[in-house]
């Protein structure tokens, strides 16, 4: 009897102390309507350590949800279960903790497969804990499930590999990875799965960008104007490498950046060509001005994997170019950021996004936008 006499008080005096150390956890923005929840029941104040989330939901609601049913729910010692579907609350947030939570719950992914995985992938220290949210969030909203319990499971790999700016893209690519048939499916060489490791993703995301990039730049059709003609010189043919189709076929089997040209080439800045030596490629040959200089120059001239070609193909390569009357060549260029990109190639790539998603985001707009694809 003694021991629990004394015990007891200890108790009643521990519970304030538990309950502001857990209160002082959420985010200082919204500690003061969390609080003045907490403190109107005891029931409300139990659940900054038996569901943080449903405590944070309720104190700041997202906008559309009234609060009071749910409150309801917990105030007559309902399950959590029923308070947090009243709240429209998905109860696998129940294990986050009250760090996570820096803005209104909202857009929470649900399935029934993910909520079986994604418990295997919650983030282990609370200081990471509002950015996973974030993260999963997003790229759950952007993509898809499966997408959004795979970058959880990234971020708790190695969180320091994780770029927020860069979910749009890779969000994006994920999405048209299942989507087969669509023209931003065709443009994927490497399709998102659910075994990539986030380095490898963000590579494969970047290659398909800078395709998608060439196309909207480039449009359907050929380069009309590619100043100098093509020839045969000292046993090597000097090709036009004028349309999507060439540029890419020469970037896949020269092992080169030609895909990312698409902007230079738009902007009359260079023109490019295939050297091959009896139908075989041998060298990819770039053709631009020079500052100060208005005449036409070779500026480069790489084998494949851009390897140093020889003495013969570079004399070909000047001999080719000094066939030409090149003070007669009109090399103009445009200033940068002046040529719209092709419209028709704009809205063909994302109107099956758009349609899927029933809705235009403002990061994807339907005019065609250098802004939003520098931004993905």
């Amino acid at each position: 009897m003694t021991t629990n006499l004394v015990l007891a008080p200890r108790r009643r005096a521990a519970r304030p102390d538990l309950l502001e150390c857990r209160l002082r956890k959420y985010h200082p923005r919204f500690q003061p309507a969390v609080r003045a929840l907490a403190t109107q029941h005891p029931r409300l104040a139990d659940l900054a350590a038996s569901f943080p989330a449903l405590l944070f939901a309720l104190a700041v609601p997202r906008p559309g949800l009234d609060p009071a049913r749910a409150q309801t729910c917990v105030l007559e010692g309902a399950s959590l279960a029923e308070a947090s579907a009243a709240a429209d609350l998905p109860l696998w947030v129940r294990r986050l903790p009250p760090e996570a939570f820096v803005r209104p719950i909202a857009g929470l992914p649900d399935g029934a497969l993910f909520r079986r995985q994604i418990a295997n992938h919650l983030p282990r220290l609370a200081r990471q804990a509002s950015l996973w949210l974030q993260v999963v969030t997003e790229v759950a909203e952007i993509a898809h499930e499966p997408a959004a319990v795979w970058i959880a499971r990234e971020m708790v790999r190695k969180p320091q590999s994780m770029n927020p700016d860069r979910l749009r893209l890779v969000g994006l690519w994920a999405w048209f990875s299942g989507q087969p048939g669509t023209a931003g499916h065709d443009l994927i060489d490497r399709p998102w799965t659910p075994d990539m490791r986030m380095k490898a993703a963000l590579a494969a995301a970047d290659e398909w960008r800078t395709v998608v990039a060439l196309h909207l730049n480039l449009g359907p059709r050929p380069i009309s104007d590619m100043w100098l003609a093509p020839g045969r010189v000292g046993g090597f043919d000097f090709l036009p490498l004028h349309s999507i189709a060439a540029i890419t076929d020469e970037a896949k089997t020269m092992r080169n950046c030609l895909n990312s040209y698409g902007n230079n080439l738009a902007h009359d800045r260079s023109r490019l060509w295939s050297v091959r030596c009896d139908g075989k490629r041998v060298a990819t040959l770039k053709v631009a001005r020079l500052p100060g200089d208005p005449l036409l120059n070779i500026v480069e001239l790489r084998g494949a994997g851009n390897a140093q070609v020889s003495r013969e193909v570079w004399w070909a390569a000047r001999r080719w170019l000094n066939m030409h009357d090149l003070p007669r060549i009109d090399a103009q260029q445009r200033k940068w950021r002046t040529v719209t990109l092709d419209r028709t190639t704009w809205l063909s790539l994302w109107r099956p996004y758009w349609l899927a998603k029933r809705r235009i985001p403002e990061w994807l707009p339907i005019a065609p936008s250098r802004n939003a694809l520098g931004r993905l």
